[in-house]
């Protein structure tokens, strides 16, 4: 009689991973949140997502390009669901933006970053999704559940609150 056959466990893959993408995964995410503890938080539940993704029949293979994917969706959870919190705590009044003239000024990147952490979850999100990940709007639209439309119209309000949000703390800091 033969003895049965064990399959290994395809999450042991990323023990092999685990060491080389790590600090990369915690880098995209502190890059991109700016907040220690919450990148530690997103890197983890980004390793605990993977281990039950790997797992499913059909899965991509485990490399760390994946692993970034993964991560970047934990972001986007996060922002949303502090949106949301953000949301019920406050009654939010946007006004419609007018015009979008081009910005040509130098930014500054350290005032630029306290910027898009002092705006909302949804303008940070669109924003950085766009302009720090390069992503086109309909990938961004994709990302953030809503329509290409909607999206186009976000980034609008959402450049107008950074430049707005920018020049009021750089006239503050002089």
């Amino acid at each position: 009689m033969s003895e049965p056959r064990v399959r290994p466990d395809p999450a042991f893959a990323l023990l092999d991973l685990y060491e080389t993408a790590l600090p990369e995964v915690y880098g995209y995410l502190l890059a991109r949140c700016g907040d220690r503890g919450v990148a530690e938080e997103l890197t983890s539940e980004t390793f605990l997502g993977a281990v039950s993704a790997c797992r499913n029949p059909g899965a991509p293979p485990v490399s760390t390009p994946w692993l970034i994917g993964v991560a970047r969706h934990k972001l986007i959870d996060h922002w949303r669901w502090r949106e949301r919190e953000e949301r019920g705590l406050r009654v939010v009044h946007e006004s419609e933006a007018g015009s979008v003239d081009p910005w040509d000024a130098e930014l500054d990147a350290l005032l630029a970053r306290e910027v898009l952490e002092s705006l909302g979850a949804h303008h940070r999100a669109a924003l950085t999704l766009r302009y720090l990940d390069g992503l086109p709007v309909p990938e961004v639209a994709r990302l953030l559940g809503r329509t290409v439309h909607a999206t186009e119209a976000l980034l609008v309000r959402a450049r107008s609150a950074f430049r707005a949000a920018y020049r009021e703390k750089e006239v503050r800091d002089d």
